[in-house]
């Protein structure tokens, strides 16, 4: 069933049993597993089917610290979220990602890897993807061609990436929610706000506006906060007319912690005879599974780093292109055609002889950092919401890390004797810790509403409600404690249908 909250009569009362705020790939894939139940699940999207530019205005705000993309262009604001501009790129958290690393501050999930692998291998369908499999020895028997680098695997190692269509949830889901009887999609309902019991122990409703000068209340027993990292630390902020830091905030946690995926040209890969890499490099519209080389649990424990990766690309295509960062801004039309261009040139420049160079491209998680987070700012939106400030930190840890990586996989090659690795100039000098310019991040916002069973470290606790209110869950990233290498959104659709799975069995007791 779908309504436009436009079209309600003002002040109209919404009740159902539970409500989940959001219509991305977390919300959606929530939605999904209740078709069907005896429970009524209101789902409530901000936006409509298509692009609005004015409800994508709202998600405008300001940036601070470390350089960052525009915060009105990362995150799509309708039906199907950021899925619509999704990548599709796919792989799992490893197993030292979730433990407590006595040198990485702050680190240590309340789950542990194998809690999620069932859910892992649910989520695969919801993104398309084949088995679940990411052994490395699985894909070379799929296509011998693919054959990884004769490397240490003590020391580096080569990590599988699987790669949706990539599926777009607003596309691929609308005819299955609407459809479903008890499945009530509510588009134009932008929540503005939370409010609570007396005690602020359980939330009793939430308000929601749009544009058209509508307002509505949603009651249920169950709510579940699914709006990205930025904006479900942005709604508990907001939400401050009884707890005057904002929900889940007596211990000043929400918004910080605040994680993104640094992005960064690093190295060149010069090899003593040209190989075409097929394990490692991607063929658009083709390749279902990638390898990207990643540094041991072993060697990251003797040098004290951060986890994190090396992708392959020509180099004489690389080097060429310019950073993300410097290409994706507000105006949607000239980002998409540059994007476009982008692909384009990667698809040119395959050579079915092989290549002597490549770059080498990082995806490195950043350290969990308190200073790192989501703030309100004075100004508000249309809606009468604070605006969100993103101050995006970085430290020298990220900085010696990422550099310490590719000293280890220089000496790894060296060793193997197939060639040699160059360090960009930034990561020549140990003593500089700036960035360069060309800095980026993934996209990727994790943290924000952090997991600890301990409520002085963490807003939710380990089945990702948060402490001290009874029936309030966040779902998706926020809930990350730390990042890992691996694009978040696979993570996020399996702590989700784990987050599901938990609420089923409360509700029926």
């Amino acid at each position: 069933m779908h309504v436009d909250a436009r079209s309600m009569d003002n002040d109209s009362l919404i009740e159902g049993d539970i409500c989940i705020v959001g219509a991305g790939a977390a919300g959606i894939s929530m939605a999904l597993e209740w078709i069907n139940t005896p429970y009524k699940v209101i789902l409530l999207e901000g936006g409509g089917f298509d692009y609005d530019e004015k409800v994508q205005e709202l998600y405008a705000g300001k940036t601070t610290g470390q350089r960052y993309f525009p915060l009105k262009a990362i995150r799509l604001h309708y039906f199907g979220g950021t899925t619509g501009h999704w990548a599709g790129y796919c792989s799992t958290l490893d197993h030292i990602d979730f433990i407590k690393r006595d040198w990485v501050p702050h680190s240590g999930w309340p789950i542990s890897r194998t809690d999620l692998d069932p859910f892992y291998a649910r989520a695969h369908p919801y993104i398309e993807l084949g088995p679940y499999e990411y052994n490395i020895n699985y894909w070379q028997k799929k296509d011998p061609a693919s054959v990884p680098l004769p490397l240490d695997e003590n020391a580096v190692w080569s990590k599988m990436w699987q790669f949706s269509p990539p599926t777009r949830f607003g596309e691929k889901y609308k005819d299955a929610v609407v459809k479903a009887k008890n499945i009530h999609l509510y588009t134009y309902a932008n929540v503005v706000n939370i409010a609570a019991n007396e005690q602020v122990s359980s939330i009793k409703e939430v308000t929601v506006k749009n544009y058209a000068g509508r307002q509505h209340r949603v009651k249920a027993k169950y709510f579940i906060v699914a709006c990205c990292s930025i904006q479900n630390a942005r709604l508990l902020l907001a939400s401050n007319q009884q707890a005057r830091k904002g929900l889940g905030n007596d211990n000043d946690l929400v918004g910080r912690y605040f994680m993104e995926h640094v992005e960064i040209k690093s190295a060149e890969l010069w090899l003593d005879r040209p190989s075409t890499a097929k394990m490692y490099l991607m063929d658009f519209g083709i390749t279902k599974a990638r390898a990207e080389l990643a540094i041991s649990e072993a060697k990251q424990v003797e040098y004290k780093i951060l986890n994190g990766t090396a992708s392959f690309a020509p180099l004489d295509l690389a080097k060429h292109e310019p950073a993300f960062i410097d290409i994706w801004n507000e105006d949607k039309e000239e980002r998409e055609k540059k994007m476009q261009e982008f692909s384009k040139n990667e698809k040119k420049a395959i050579k079915t002889e092989g290549y002597r160079s490549f770059q080498l491209f990082t995806r490195m998680e950043q350290a969990p950092n308190p200073a790192s987070r989501v703030m309100l700012d004075t100004e508000k939106d249309s809606l009468g919401v604070p605006r969100a400030i993103l101050h995006w930190e970085l430290t020298p840890f990220e900085k010696r890390s990422l550099r310490k990586i590719y000293e280890i996989i220089g000496r790894e090659v060296g060793r193997a004797g197939i060639g040699r690795v160059r360090l960009m100039d930034y990561l020549r000098d140990e003593n500089d810790n700036s960035w360069p310019s060309f800095t980026g991040g993934g996209w990727h916002h994790m943290g924000t509403t952090r997991m600890s069973d301990d409520p002085k470290q963490g807003v939710t606790d380990a089945n990702c409600k948060v402490h001290g209110i009874s029936n309030l869950f966040m779902a998706g990233a926020s809930n990350f404690v730390t990042a890992g290498a691996p694009n978040p959104t696979l993570s996020l659709l399996a702590l989700t249908l784990r987050l599901s799975d938990h609420i089923k069995k409360i509700i029926s007791k």
